[in-house]
């Protein structure tokens, strides 16, 4: 899917519709101190820790996310684009 570099959007900041810069939004550190990743550890601890009969999740598709940087403030927001899809986003040079 492609999109604009700049779009003209609303900015919440300056209460008005400026124009914005967008680009991907990258994954953070991970915290190995976080409440599920200690119940992951917990889970592998043992013996086997598998039940029989679980059923399999079909996967969903990702969401797409996009920064929002706005040009007079400088303030960012996220966005979604197309809730949960299959498709990858390109920004148009």
């Amino acid at each position: 899917m492609k999109f604009p570099k700049e779009i003209n959007a609303y900015c919440p900041f300056c209460r008005a519709h400026k124009m914005h810069k967008c680009k991907h939004v990258s994954k953070g550190r991970p915290r190995s101190m976080a409440a599920g990743n200690r119940a992951h550890a917990r889970s592998l601890t043992g013996h086997g820790s598998k039940r029989a009969g679980e059923k399999t999740v079909k996967k969903q598709g990702k969401r797409q996310k996009i920064v929002l940087q706005c040009s007079a403030c400088n303030k960012k927001q996220e966005r979604v684009i197309g809730g949960r899809t299959t498709k990858k986003l390109e920004f148009k040079t």
